[in-house]
């Protein structure tokens, strides 16, 4: 059951299903695990094309994979890379005891993203469960609102007014977006049915903001403003939703039916390993390439620098040229940044993208995202008050500065991890302008307040660890999260890598990441959009995929997402 019906353990009948969720996208509902999962391959390129080199414009998660795709049907992918591999997917370490992490970005996955869990099982990462908010994983929880404390160790601790909000949400959902219908059809891969459902409700959802389709919800118009306003600053699943009331309700709906926002995973030692180990790991089986060979030993161990501009060449090629001046040329070349960086960092020949997509591009809305980590001495927060028989400190959403509060830790008697803030939009350009030092005694007032006997400062060992996404010239913000009426834009940029109807100049070019798949801000669309572009290639360059597993090219047509107009 998803998080916010385990506020009200009887909001659901609960059932064992016929068949797990799948984050399979209702826009395109392709199966890229069974893809990825089958013995003949994704497919191949005409031998004589093997060993050409292939531009990758970004080593995060979607360019590695893409480029670990190439790689294995002959291709020698060429990487570019801005600052370091992992994208966002980055691990920080304290340089006091560097076996303790913070992962910056990325820290936890649904364990319905099963294309991403492709790579993290071929690659043998080790994953736990993540302590979310009345999580299993997660021994305590505090919510905090408007001055008044409530601590849960399970969800029949909370009082009766979450209970209400739980169920005002999920009736919300089951009558103005058929929320149990699609998640059956989803169970079943039930593609005619899924599609059936979502192309039906996307005329009007497109339309309409997350918030404004709650409040004008039965159940939430009944339940009053004080449930509305509860649910945005205590949500489901992860926490806080209301920094995306002004997102289209679509991207919820993705998020939602397909238990994106429930059982949560994160990577033992850090979310980056996934990315640096595919840059270092040789496939047992590819074309062309002797065994052992890997991304790394293709690009002598490290990927090329910045990309400072994209053309086209006179005899045809894309030209892809280095910050300091060398220039290379390609027959085709995938770029995975985030595509403002494609009119703003990068040099981009106009030419190469229709004037449609280019406004696609520019109407990208990405949110805001700031954490803050510090290192303690141990997990303290485990200890209880002999008293009350509470645990110290608690996971905690609040409608203070801090927001949401994670408590992360590898045992008893070692340093552990507090994420003192994880916040969105506003409330990360709250802590825009202030330094590491000045973002801790901040967050550690407000916690002062809801823990007045907890002197969380005493435990405080090395210096405090921050980001915030928006302040990074590479990135320009976390994710992309659409605004109403954004729909055509994201078809535009989602269906790009099938080229077969572009004009001759502007073919060759592949986006790829999260933010141009339909799931943004989960790692499962960087590594589905790294498939696409990979098909995109092998199709540019004349090849197919293999017999009996036809790519998400194949199906675009009959799957893909429909025309509003």
């Amino acid at each position: 059951m998803t998080a916010a019906a385990a506020l009200n353990p009887d909001v659901f009948t609960v059932t064992e299903p016929e068949a797990p969720l799948t984050m399979l996208n209702p826009d395109f509902p392709f199966s890229y695990d069974e893809y990825l999962a089958h013995p003949g391959g994704l497919g191949s390129v005409p031998p004589e094309l093997h060993g050409t080199q292939i531009a990758v414009i970004g080593a995060g998660l979607s360019g590695l994979v893409a480029a670990y795709e190439l790689m294995k049907l002959g291709l020698r992918p060429v990487v570019y890379e801005a600052d370091q591999i992992g994208g966002r997917l980055r691990t920080a370490r304290f340089p006091s005891s560097p076996g303790v992490t913070a992962d910056l970005g990325g820290m936890r996955f649904p364990a319905s993203g099963r294309a991403f869990y492709h790579y993290i099982d071929l690659l043998g990462l080790e994953t736990r469960e993540f302590p979310n908010p009345l999580a299993p994983a997660t021994s305590s929880t505090v919510i905090e609102l408007a001055g008044t404390k409530h601590y849960a160790e399970t969800p029949a601790d909370l009082p009766p007014f979450f209970r209400e909000v739980a169920e005002a949400w999920r009736a919300a959902v089951d009558d103005g977006a058929r929320f149990s219908e699609m998640q059956a059809a989803l169970r079943a891969r039930d593609v005619a049915r899924i599609k059936a459902i979502w192309n039906e409700l996307l005329p009007t959802m497109d339309e309409q903001t997350f918030y404004g389709f709650i409040s004008s919800s039965d159940a939430f118009r009944k339940a009053g403003f004080a449930h509305r306003e509860a649910f945005g600053q205590v949500g489901f699943g992860t926490g806080g939703w209301d920094t995306d009331f002004p997102n289209s309700i679509l991207e919820i709906l993705r998020v939602v039916y397909t238990d994106a926002d429930d059982h949560h995973r994160l990577i033992v030692g850090g979310a980056q390993r996934l990315p640096e180990a595919l840059w270092h790991h040789a496939p047992s089986s590819m074309a062309h390439w002797p065994q052992g060979t890997s991304l790394a030993s293709l690009h002598d161990g490290s990927p090329r620098g910045a990309v400072a501009r994209i053309g086209r060449a006179a005899y045809g090629n894309l030209v892809v040229r280095e910050r300091w001046g060398r220039e290379t040329a390609f027959p085709a070349v995938v770029t995975t940044c985030q595509s403002w960086l494609l009119s703003t960092r990068i040099d981009t020949e106009e030419t190469l993208f229709a004037p449609e997509l280019w406004t696609a591009i520019e109407k990208s809305h990405y949110m805001q995202s700031s954490k803050t980590f510090v290192m303690v001495d141990r997990p303290f927060w485990k200890d209880r008050d002999p008293e009350t028989g509470r645990e110290a400190l608690s996971m905690t959403l609040t409608d203070r500065l801090n927001r949401a509060v994670y408590l992360l830790d590898d045992g008893p008697d070692r340093p552990a991890v507090i994420l003192l803030s994880y916040t969105w939009n506003d409330d990360a350009l709250k802590w825009l302008a202030l330094d590491a030092d000045e973002r801790t005694r901040l967050m550690l007032h407000s916690l002062k307040q809801i823990y007045p006997d907890v002197d969380i400062a005493a435990h405080i060992i090395g210096r405090p660890i921050t980001v915030s996404w928006e302040a990074d010239p590479n990135f320009m913000g976390a994710f992309k999260a659409n605004l109403p009426g954004h729909y055509r834009y994201q078809q535009r940029l989602f269906t790009h890598f099938k080229q077969d109807q572009l004009p001759e100049d502007q073919r060759g070019i592949f986006l790829a990441g999260d933010d141009v798949s339909f799931t943004a801000g989960w790692a499962e669309g960087a590594v589905t959009t790294g498939l696409n572009a990979v098909w995109g290639v092998m199709k540019h360059l004349g090849g197919s995929s293999a017999p009996g597993n036809r790519g998400p090219g194949d199906l675009l047509d009959e799957l893909g997402p429909i025309s509003l107009d």
